[in-house]
């Protein structure tokens, strides 16, 4: 399924003047042998989305949320182009990026994707997706890049959240199923993987629709490395603040007499946030020298920094205004 969130921050890039589509039947034939549906089971509970093969060996790369529910005890069949069917195994899930690692072992060379980069995508030009939007497979939609540097929230484990960072956002139609599959340039390499699409809110009688012109894809840089480390090692490291926050909006901080930020309700013993002398009840007003507008701001921080990286933290305690460098330490 794709799950929908909210996206918040501004796009970035530049536009592409005189835009053109791309030559959609020439990405089909190329990319559509490189996507696969993907469906997981586990008793009554089950889940379908869309896949890419990274490696010929058999790798694929898709969205946590498409086999999480397999997770335990569960089990995963993937459908290629060609119709031929093979069970996978879970290589390793990384919930925090909603990206998953899941093997075949088909016993022959598998097509695999051509990689393209994320950091070259500009907003403007021309994408294709390709996918299994509502189980049918080898799907193809075409539209730009409508934005970049999105940051959308999605459910994950347990009730968790995760985090799409740096999102890609396209007007091409991304539907559930789409999850997990490939958002490619005109080459017909993969610059994002689709994990989300915004929906609008069904009026009373209504069913809730599919593709708005909203759909957002974590960058293929990020899922690349995410998925090279899970291939290496079986799961991911991120790195780790140690504290709990909730952010104070202005209208809460007018009330309270505390300024804008993030409110410290727990600092983890021993923790990073701790050794840098940070305390419940602290108010942190800028990470990084940037001011604080999103809760989200030092989740992002843990996805994008490797621990041992240090980031700078201004906050308030007691009505008055101190820096300190917090280094970050490895998730537990």
């Amino acid at each position: 399924m794709v799950v929908a969130g909210a996206a918040s921050g501004c796009g970035g890039g530049t536009t592409v003047a005189g835009t053109t589509s791309c030559d959609a039947s020439s990405i089909a034939n190329k990319v559509v042998p490189s996507v696969v549906t993907i469906s997981a089971t586990n008793g009554t509970n089950t889940s379908s989305g869309s896949g890419d093969i990274i490696r010929s060996d058999g790798y694929l790369l898709t969205n946590n949320h498409v086999v999480s529910v397999a997770a335990n005890g569960g089990t995963i069949e993937v459908l290629l182009s060609d119709g031929s069917s093979y069970p996978a195994s879970i290589t390793g899930r990384d919930p925090q990026t909603d990206l998953a690692v899941i093997k075949v072992n088909p016993g022959t060379s598998l097509p695999a994707m051509s990689m393209g980069s994320s950091g070259s995508v500009r907003v403007g030009e021309p994408v294709v997706a390709v996918g299994a939007p509502l189980g049918l497979s080898s799907t193809v939609t075409a539209g730009i890049v409508s934005a970049l540097d999105r940051t959308v929230e999605v459910p994950s484990d347990n009730g968790q959240s995760a985090v799409l960072i740096s999102a890609v956002q396209t007007d091409a139609a991304i539907n559930p199923g789409n999850s997990g599959g490939a958002l490619t340039n005109c080459a017909g390499a993969l610059i994002g993987v689709p994990a989300a699409n915004a929906t609008v809110p069904a009026k009373a009688g209504e069913s809730s629709g599919g593709s708005v012109g909203l759909g957002f894809a974590i960058p293929v840089d990020l899922a690349k490395a995410v998925a090279d480390e899970i291939i290496a090692t079986g799961t991911v490291t991120h790195s780790y603040f140690g504290l709990d926050v909730v952010l104070i909006p202005p209208a809460a901080a007018q009330q309270s007499g505390k300024p804008e930020g993030l409110y410290v309700t727990a600092v983890a013993p021993g923790g990073p946030s701790e050794a840098a002398g940070l305390h419940p009840g602290d108010v942190i007003t800028a990470v990084g020298g940037e001011p604080v507008t999103d809760a989200n701001q030092l989740a992002l921080l843990t996805l994008t920094k490797k621990p041992g990286e240090s980031v700078t933290v201004t906050y308030e305690r007691e009505g008055k205004s101190a820096e300190t460098t917090i280094t970050l330490g490895v998730q537990p």
